[in-house]
């Protein structure tokens, strides 16, 4: 497929700072979702679906002959963050910013769709999936239960992430564990409440709040590399209310565990609970699971795909000694039976950290990672030899 004109290049680049001024939050991508859709329609895609497990859509480009099908994914949703910047298209929603580079990411996508709106793929088909709510781990589960899911479910799913303070353009690839499982858990203790001058007619969860706080972030264990690794990080702590008179009788304690597999954070998970129970034996307990994320486990052969391609192009190829710690819900639609990859293209070495206030998805990026997919396309969705 020819590559991106000069002209294609600055048109993508004027939309991605256009819905970098407009970020919505997870679950809320309605007016991001009809601008993708618009964008897709007027690229011509063979089939467009939307409203995908929340504001999802998905755009059908279609080959000749038969073949495998080929996902492509990119996020909708931004961040509850404020951003501190002084760009010109800076977000216009007070504490609201594309500060991850979704809508580079989305973009990106859109690359591909303006290559494929004039070279269909030889065989096979590519579907471009644009997935709400990834941030808090919520959207591709969504996606695949949509009853929809079976018309669109692919043979092969890439997608990628920009990794600040890696050489910009560089393709980082892992076969196996990519990213790490994540959950948060939430924790709350009821007891009694009293007067403060009489503490003892009380329950209070103080003690075992106290406790808890030491004791969770103790079950931490190993390097990111292990394939025990455990991370149990406390994010948030709150005990009854700002006042002097009062003996507490509510706690609240958030804690994030973290592991590279899927069959260690079931064990993580059990020791967090009996720790709690054993903290906590004259309180009510009530636990909370949110955010919850599946590790990322890239397959081997679609990996080797995406390192041709990367090769193919004279990038810089990085092979990843070890996951990253930040978690991602792609690894859902590898589970779903799809050789799926997520590739970890680096955003430069001076970059901002992603969910910085001042991060700004580098547009530079966007012709490396159009090339790249498309080489993807080429690779998998040639014509069969009779």
């Amino acid at each position: 497929m020819p590559a991106l004109s000069s002209d294609q290049i600055m048109q993508l680049t004027a939309l991605r700072q256009t819905l970098h001024r407009r970020p919505e939050l997870s679950g809320e991508e309605a007016a991001t979702a009809e601008r993708i859709a618009s964008e897709l329609t007027l690229l011509g895609a063979d089939r467009i679906w939307q409203g995908l497990g929340g504001h999802g859509v998905a755009a059908e480009f279609t080959g000749a002959a038969a073949g495998p099908t080929v996902l492509l994914r990119c996020e909708l949703d931004g961040l509850p963050i404020r951003e501190l910047s002084s760009l010109p298209y800076k977000s216009e929603i007070e504490g609201r910013g594309h500060l991850c580079g979704h809508d580079g990411h989305m973009v990106s996508l859109l690359g591909v769709g303006m290559r494929l709106a004039r070279h269909r793929p030889a065989a096979g088909r590519v579907i471009l999936l644009f997935q709400p709510a990834e941030e808090t781990g919520a959207g591709a589960k969504a996606v695949i239960e949509d009853p929809r899911w079976p018309e669109i479910r692919p043979d092969y799913a890439f997608a990628y992430h920009n990794v600040p303070g890696r050489p910009l353009g560089e393709i980082g690839l892992r076969a196996g564990p990519g990213n790490c499982a994540s959950r948060g858990m939430q924790i709350l203790l009821e007891g009694k409440s009293s007067h403060a001058a009489a503490p003892e007619d009380g329950v209070s969860p103080a003690n075992a709040m106290a406790d808890l706080m030491v004791a969770l972030p103790g079950l931490s264990q190993g390097v990111t590399s292990d394939a025990d690794f455990a991370l149990s990080t406390l994010t948030h702590a709150n005990l009854g209310e700002p006042a002097f008179g009062i003996s507490p009788a509510d706690g609240e304690l958030r804690v994030t565990l973290r592991s590279m597999t899927n069959e260690r954070m079931d064990g993580l998970i059990a020791e967090a609970l009996q720790l709690v129970a054993d903290k906590s034996a004259n309180l009510k307990v009530q636990t909370h699971w949110h955010d919850i994320f599946r590790a990322v486990v890239n397959d081997e052969e679609a990996t080797a795909v995406a390192r041709r391609g990367a090769q193919a192009l004279g990038q810089t190829c990085l092979e990843m000694a070890a996951p990253m710690r930040w978690s991602e819900d792609f690894g859902r639609f590898g589970e779903d039976g799809a050789k799926a990859a997520l590739l970890y293209v680096g955003a430069g070495e001076a970059q901002p950290q992603l969910h910085n206030p001042d991060y700004d998805f580098p547009d530079a990026l966007l012709p490396v990672v159009t090339d790249l997919f498309c080489c993807v396309i080429d690779d998998l969705l040639r014509p069969v030899q009779s």
